[in-house]
C-alpha cells in the first residue's frame, strides 16, 4: 500500500454510496468491476469493520483487484478518492493546461492521469467560464511551429499516457508495419531475363525438340523473407512498455502483404514463455488476454540470463534459422550472474543475423551502461534503440532496413566508452 499522510474521515462518510462511486471510478479507469464485486466489497467492509484505514485499503483491494497490472491504478484512484482532501484541485491541475513559471514541474506518475480522468468523469465540462477582462486587446500567437496533438502523442512516454491517449496510441500502432527487405537465397528460380543461364533446363527443352537448342533458359537467385523473433521483458519495471510493444508485434504479425516469413514472440521475467500462437488471433485484446493468461510471471522478478539460456537451448535452432532478426525488449536490469548473461547474449548474437536491443532507459539523455547486466549485454548487440514512445517504435523500421552496420557499430562503441 502506498504511504500517504493519515487524514481524518468525516463523521458521516456514507460508506455504501461512496464505495459504489469508488467502484464506478475504478471501472472507468479500466478495471473489470461489475455489480457483484461492488456488493461483495460492501459486505466485506461491513464484516471487517472500519477501524483502521490500512485494513480498509486492503479489503477493497482484495475485492476489486484481480491482476497485477491493476494495482497501480487502484492505488492512485484510492489515494485521490479517499485519502487526499484536495484531490479535485490536484486532478484539475493534472488535466487542465496551465502556463507555469520557472518552478520545477512534477512529473505525473504512472496511472495518475487515468485515475484523475476516471474520478472527474466530465467534471471538466461543468467548470464555469471565466469572466472576460475589461481589456479587449487581441493577442495574435503564431502557432505554425507548435506541436500538433498527433505529434505530441508520438513523442509522449507510454508510462505517462492517460486512458484516452493510450487507446489512441494503440490505434496508431495497429496501423504500423515493420518492413524488411528480402534476402537473396542460394536457391534459383526461372526468370525470363535472369542474370544466369540455366543449362539444365535449356538441355531439357532441347531434348523435347530433337536436341536442337532454340532458346537459352535463364535463372536468378530467389528472394526469401527472414523471421522476426521478439523477446519481451515483462518484469515489474517493463510491464507497461511490453504491453504496448506486444500490441505493435500483433500488428506486425497480422500485416497483410510481403514481409516477415514468420513472427515469433516470447515473454520472459522469471521464466521463458512462447506466446507466438496467441498473436495469430485476429482480435488484439483476445490475443493479449490469452498471452497474459499463459505468462504467469507478469510484473515479477527479472532473470534475463537464465531466460536467454533457456531460449538458446530450446528454441534457437527452431526459430533463428535463415537469417532471423531478434528484437530484445528489456531494460537490462538483471540480478543474476553477469558472466552467465554475457555467455547467453554471445550465443544469441552468433545464432541470429542481427540483434536489436530496444531499451526504454535510453530515453534519458544521461544514460550510461553502468549496471552490470547492461554492460554484459552491450558488446553482443548490433543496434541499441529506445522504445518508450510511438516515434521510437517507428524508428525501428529504419534500423532494421539499415545497411550501414559500421555506423551502428560506431554508435555502440560510443555507449561502451
Amino acid at each position: 500500500m502506498p504511504k500517504y499522510a493519515d487524514l481524518a474521515l468525516p463523521d458521516n462518510p456514507k460508506l455504501m454510496s461512496n464505495i459504489t462511486h469508488f467502484a464506478r471510478a475504478l471501472r472507468k479507469a479500466g478495471l473489470p468491476i461489475g455489480t457483484g464485486r461492488v456488493m461483495d466489497a460492501i459486505q466485506a467492509v461491513q464484516a471487517a469493520g472500519f477501524t483502521r484505514k490500512r485494513d480498509f485499503y486492503w479489503v477493497l483491494h482484495a475485492c476489486f483487484v484481480s491482476k497485477p497490472e491493476h494495482r497501480p491504478v487502484f492505488a492512485q484512484v484510492f489515494r485521490l478518492y479517499w485519502r487526499d482532501p484536495r484531490y479535485l484541485e490536484h486532478m484539475m491541475a493534472m488535466l487542465t493546461p496551465q502556463i507555469r513559471g520557472v518552478q520545477e514541474e512534477r512529473t505525473a506518475k504512472a496511472a495518475e492521469k487515468r485515475a484523475a480522468e476516471a474520478i472527474l468523469d466530465g467534471a471538466m465540462r461543468d467548470v464555469p467560464d471565466l469572466p472576460e477582462p475589461e481589456d479587449t486587446t487581441e493577442i495574435e500567437i503564431d502557432a505554425s511551429r507548435t506541436m500538433s496533438s498527433q505529434e505530441r502523442l508520438r513523442t509522449l512516454d507510454f508510462e505517462l499516457m492517460s486512458t484516452d491517449e493510450m487507446a489512441q496510441a494503440k490505434r496508431m500502432l495497429a496501423q504500423m508495419a515493420l518492413p524488411i527487405k528480402p534476402m537473396r537465397s542460394r536457391r534459383m528460380q526461372a526468370r525470363t531475363k535472369g542474370a544466369l543461364a540455366d543449362w539444365r533446363r535449356t538441355l531439357r527443352q532441347a531434348m523435347r525438340q530433337g536436341g536442337e537448342v532454340t532458346q537459352i533458359a535463364r535463372k536468378s537467385p530467389r528472394d526469401r523473407w527472414p523471421n522476426l523473433v521478439a523477446l519481451c521483458d515483462i518484469s515489474g519495471s517493463m510491464s507497461q512498455y511490453s504491453r504496448v510493444v506486444l500490441h505493435f508485434l500483433h500488428a506486425v504479425s497480422n500485416h497483410k502483404g510481403p514481409g516477415w516469413a514468420r513472427v515469433h514472440a516470447f515473454t520472459f521475467g522469471t521464466r521463458l514463455t512462447n506466446i507466438t500462437r496467441h498473436l495469430h488471433q485476429r482480435d488484439v485484446d483476445a490475443a493479449l488476454a490469452a498471452a497474459g493468461a499463459e505468462a504467469q510471471d507478469w510484473e515479477g522478478g527479472t532473470r534475463i540470463g537464465a531466460c536467454l539460456t533457456a531460449f538458446n537451448r530450446d528454441w534457437s535452432r527452431r526459430v533463428l534459422g535463415q537469417g532471423a532478426v531478434v528484437l530484445l525488449i528489456t531494460d537490462g536490469l538483471d540480478r543474476d550472474d553477469p558472466d552467465g548473461l554475457a555467455r547467453a547474449m554471445e550465443r544469441l548474437h552468433l545464432s541470429a543475423r542481427r540483434v536489436i536491443w530496444v531499451n526504454p532507459l535510453l530515453r534519458w539523455d544521461g544514460f550510461a551502461p553502468k549496471a552490470q547486466g547492461i554492460a554484459a549485454m552491450m558488446p553482443h548487440v548490433d543496434s541499441f534503440r529506445a522504445g518508450h514512445n510511438i516515434a521510437s517504435l517507428q524508428a525501428l523500421a529504419d534500423t532494421i532496413s539499415l545497411t550501414d552496420d559500421l555506423g551502428e557499430k560506431a554508435r555502440m562503441m560510443a555507449y561502451l566508452q
